[in-house]
């Protein structure tokens, strides 16, 4: 059988033509495409499309954000004073003219008869305020998140809270009145024959009264982050602690206490932080000729020696507090390291 063609046969493009052509149409450009530099620009903007759907918060923002920096980190060019000889009658120009004396601030403050009891009175005030108002909070916020009554939960809650918003002025101006030689502690202690005691005049009593009033004006308002932590544990795992027959007790124990652990774990690491500041308002209030000797703090030394003195020693009392705020960074830092390695919450 023979097969006829009834017209020329057409063989197509060869493979290197249609490589060509497919080479051209790619490389030509395609009417109305962006150019790549648009489309690089295009890329590039979803970095700000973030700020410029949210400016608002970010201005929101600019204002603290530049108290911080006017009243915290600005003033961190005056450090240089402690490894100066500055006198206030050179002003603020006479921070580069002061002779530069090193560290010789700092072994001043060291070999200082003061050195040690004011340190032993900073730590010893301190890690006692410590032990006795950080275990509080945690216990307050475990009772009143099993009460019941709404009414005695909320009176409870009222009468804890309302102290943290008297000034620390009126705080001590009621010890001062309920701790004198007429006041209602002595006339108490005179109903069983006992003698007046003037508390405010023996050193012995002075850690005391500043730590366990601390504690009544904060432990209520410190219990409110407790609070907040137990109110985010899965109602499910107490439904079926329940079911198990567990004891409030035992839920205290195995979900409550577990729950809260990471945020007592920052605070603790945060309190570490600030050991050697014992708050100067207070204790500059409380203090008297008779009790220093128990109420010297290096915060009230800095004032003593560097404002309150007759000629004022800003070189040796920035040293003083330079040195503190060293210590607290380190004493930070090594308790968030430690929490870190005991895989516990930390700051970083």
């Amino acid at each position: 059988m023979q097969i006829t063609s009834t017209g020329p046969t057409d063989p197509g493009p060869t493979v290197h033509q249609a490589t060509t052509a497919t080479t051209a149409t790619s490389s030509a450009p395609v009417a109305g495409a962006r150019p790549m530099s648009d489309i690089s620009t295009v890329q590039r903007s979803p970095r700000f499309a973030s700020f410029r759907r949210t400016w608002q918060l970010y201005a929101m923002l600019a204002l603290p954000m530049l108290w911080l920096l006017i009243f915290q980190y600005i003033p961190m060019w005056g450090v240089q004073i402690a490894f100066r000889d500055y006198k206030a009658r050179g002003g603020f120009g006479g921070l580069w003219t002061a002779e530069w004396v090193g560290l010789a601030n700092f072994d001043r403050f060291f070999h200082s008869y003061n050195f040690w009891p004011i340190l032993q009175n900073t730590l010893v005030l301190n890690v006692y305020s410590l032990v006795a108002g950080f275990p509080l909070p945690i216990i307050l916020a475990l009772a009143l998140n099993y009460v019941t009554r709404t009414w005695f939960k909320k009176t409870v809650q009222m009468v804890s809270y309302a102290p943290h918003f008297i000034s620390t002025v009126v705080i001590v101006g009621m010890i001062l009145q309920l701790l004198s030689l007429n006041g209602i502690f002595n006339q108490f202690l005179g109903l069983f024959g006992f003698d007046p005691i003037a508390f405010m005049s023996k050193p012995e009593y002075f850690k005391s009264i500043y730590v366990w009033s601390g504690v009544w004006q904060s432990v209520g308002f410190s219990c409110i982050i407790y609070l907040a932590a137990l109110a985010g544990i899965d109602p499910s795992l107490h439904e079926a602690a329940i079911l198990d027959g567990a004891s409030k007790l035992q839920r205290m124990r195995d979900i409550d206490l577990p729950g809260i652990m990471p945020v007592a774990a920052i605070l603790l690491i945060l309190n570490m932080g600030t050991l050697l500041s014992s708050g100067f308002e207070k204790i500059i209030l409380m203090q008297n000729p008779l009790n220093i000797s128990a109420s010297e703090v290096i915060d009230t030394y800095v004032y003593n020696v560097g404002l309150a003195s007759q000629v004022p020693q800003f070189s040796y009392a920035t040293a003083i507090g330079l040195f503190k705020s060293v210590i607290g960074l380190i004493l930070l830092l090594s308790v968030n390291w430690i929490a870190r390695r005991f895989r516990a919450a930390s700051l970083f």
